[in-house]
């Protein structure tokens, strides 16, 4: 029922999501950008349960999953990440995905809803420590359009790969556009 719900609700919202989740793997990382404000959230939310991905799980500062709302951050697929330190998050991941035989997660590569010149690469890192397939998501709030691309192909070049996989997501603009991809 939820889905429905949300289909609806988006699209009297006025978005439109393209594309499609890669039917034929059981594990994979969404990258999701440009993340310039905390409605990506509510609407990256929507869309999940519009196209029936409440099994894609997503990362996201530990200060949220404190009272009163961390339930629901769980509840919602979240994982906590201690920003603060300086722990191995790529080699937790890579361990879910080795352990969860259909764990898929969602990462914003900027990290941040700022502006920042240089993409964070652990989620490269993560789908090549674990074999898995990247999936891009670009969120584009000119166009109200959530577009699911084909799967990415990994190289062993990260810098090109990062390069590469920026380009499909510059002529998108985010909620606040100044903070988008450059």
């Amino acid at each position: 029922m939820m889905r429905r719900v949300n289909q609806v609700l988006l699209r009297w919202l006025g978005w439109k999501i393209v594309g499609d989740r890669p039917h034929d793997r059981d594990q994979y990382i969404v990258v999701v950008a440009p993340h310039t404000s905390n409605w990506d959230f509510l609407i990256g939310v929507m869309v999940r349960s519009a196209m029936a991905m409440t099994d894609v799980r997503y990362l996201a500062k530990k200060e949220l999953f404190r009272a009163p709302f961390g339930w629901l951050f769980r509840a919602l697929g979240g994982y906590p990440v201690d920003r603060s330190k300086h722990s191995n998050m790529t080699d937790a991941v890579v361990e879910l995905f080795r352990t969860i035989p259909d764990f898929k997660i969602a990462i914003t590569p900027e990290g941040t809803r700022k502006y920042v010149a240089e993409w964070k690469t652990g989620f490269h890192r993560i789908a090549s420590k674990a074999h898995v397939a990247i999936v891009p998501c670009v969120f584009d709030y000119g166009r109200k359009t959530v577009s699911f691309l084909p799967v990415f192909p990994l190289t062993d070049d990260v810098d090109g790969d990062v390069a590469r996989l920026k380009a499909l997501y510059v002529h998108a603009r985010g909620h606040n556009p100044e903070d988008g991809v450059h």
